[in-house]
Parts: C-alpha cells; structure tokens; sequence
C-alpha cells in the first residue's frame, strides 16, 4: 500500500442503512491518497455484511474490525491504533463529506505538516455545501487552540477536526468502567492547552443540525455516564476561559455530579469550591428541568 496521508475514521452502531451514503461520498472524492476504517461498536444490524460488501469493490482501502459495544470514545481510541494515515479525520456514519473535503485536506496540511505547535487542521461542517452548522459566517484562516477559538473568535458549532495521527496517540479516551457517553471535548480541550488548529471556514462535512446546548438525549447519555461528564467540565472549569464559561462548566458539574456514586468529598475537591457555592443552587433548577 502506498502511503497514506489520511485515515478517514467512522465509528458505527446500528447505522447499516446509512453507511451507503457515506461510502459514496468517499468513492467520490477528487484525491483518493486515504483509507476508511470503521470500527463497529457492537451493531447488531447488517453493518458487518455492507461493508464487507464495500470491501469486495476494491474501490478505496479499508479496515474493517467489529467489536464490544463500549461506546464512541473507545472506538476511536481502537480507530486510531489502526490508523496508517498521517491525518485522522473522524466521520460519523450518518454524515457524509463533500467532493473536494480529501483535496482541501491535502492543500492546507503542508501549512501546519513541520509545525510542532500544531494538533491539525478544523474546517466547517454544514448542513449543505453551502450553509454552515453553528456560527453563520466566513472567516480568514485563523491560527489559535479550540479554547481561543470557541471564546475568543465567538465562533460556535460542531466543527471538522483533522488531527496528526501521531499526536492522538499521544491522548486516548480514558475509560471507566460501566459507563459508554465520553464527549470528545474532554480530549480536544486536552490537546487545546498545548496547540494550536489552523481553522478554516471551507465546508467538507455534511451533517444534521443539532441546536445549540444539551438537547434531552445527550442530558440523559451524561446523566448515565456521570464520571465523564463531570471529568470534562472539572477539567473545563480549570483551562484558561472567560470567567463566566467556568461558572456554567461548574453548574453543569453539579448537575451531573447528582448523578455519580462519588462520596461528596471527592466531588467538592475536585472543582473551585468559590464557584460551587454560586453554581450548585442553579444546577438544581436545570436537574428539576432536566428529563427523568
């Protein structure tokens, strides 16, 4: 095999029916120097069989490996100790990539290739090639860390990141036992400390829009795995953001720590104790809000 510049990674469950989309678009792309690994998170659909059907095409490479459903985090965990592309590029199985997103990729990597402050590339998701999810506008290439960009830029919305390979090795998911929800934020926050993201306002991910803040399905995904939701916003809490983007990391700590079999002790110590006097009485009112 030659090598490869970019892993385009899918973790999967259940979504058969739609990986058919993806696929195409992939088979479509302008430059074809990657591979497509799917990890399959436990599906008990005919996933394994579709792709298998794609492999026999021959039309592009791909790793194929089905294993226990333990969740989006761990599957790209195991995506990325497959990887034998220089860029990692995670693609969710009911989306799909616009003609130009390989080509795009491949034009802005030299940029930031020698670059060691910097994790990668982000460009734009949207739910058309021409309407952006989240922030509705364009912006000149801006070199900052995804804390800076989210709060110092004001530009909000899922975003389409593109890691070296050979950094994410370097910051797997944790994993604790019994739960399956870890937003990928706890790691991207992570890598925001130490580098940079050259950002980009080029579409090359097509999406569903999801409005912004907690919807109720990913209220109850964190209320079911506690000890990830409130590691995130601890660790939020403590990165360099506006004051009052600590305060709502803090609230919504307490409004998931209700949830965690912790003793109250370790939950205190674990966030500014100022902040939890001011954020616990407002973390109520949204627990009495949020689904049962």
């Amino acid at each position: 095999m030659d090598h490869l510049l970019i892993t385009i990674f899918t973790p999967t469950y259940n979504r058969a029916i739609l990986l058919p989309r993806l696929y195409a678009s992939l088979k479509n792309q302008s430059i074809q120097n990657f591979e497509w690994v799917v990890v399959d998170d436990g599906s008990s659909d005919s996933t394994e069989e579709v792709v298998k059907g794609f492999e026999a095409e021959n039309r592009i490479p791909i790793q194929y490996i089905k294993k226990d459903n333990e969740g989006k985090h761990l599957a790209i965990n195991k995506g990325v100790k497959l990887a034998q592309g220089d860029l990692f590029f995670i693609v969710d199985s009911d989306d799909y990539l616009t003609p130009n997103a390989t080509q795009l990729i491949a034009n802005y990597y030299p940029k930031i290739k020698h670059r060691d402050d910097f994790a990668g590339m982000s460009f734009r998701r949207g739910i058309s090639a021409t309407e952006y999810i989240g922030t509705n506008r364009t912006f000149d290439d801006i070199e900052a860390t995804a804390l800076d960009f989210r709060f110092k830029h004001r530009i909000d919305g899922d975003m389409a990141e593109v890691f070296k390979t050979s950094l994410l090795k370097l910051y797997p998911f944790p994993k604790i036992a019994n739960e399956k929800f870890c937003s990928e934020g706890l790691v991207w926050n992570r890598i925001a400390l130490k580098y940079k993201l050259l950002w980009t306002s080029n579409i090359i991910y097509i999406g569903e829009y999801l409005a912004d803040g907690l919807t109720d399905s990913s209220i109850r995904v964190r209320q079911q795995s506690p000890q990830y939701a409130i590691l995130g916003y601890s660790e939020l809490s403590k990165m360099p953001i506006p004051f009052l983007q600590k305060v709502k990391a803090v609230v919504n700590y307490w409004r998931f720590a209700h949830f965690s079999a912790l003793p109250f002790r370790d939950k205190w110590r674990s966030v500014n104790p100022f902040l939890s006097l001011v954020a616990m009485p407002l973390s109520f009112i949204f627990r009495i809000k949020d689904p049962k």
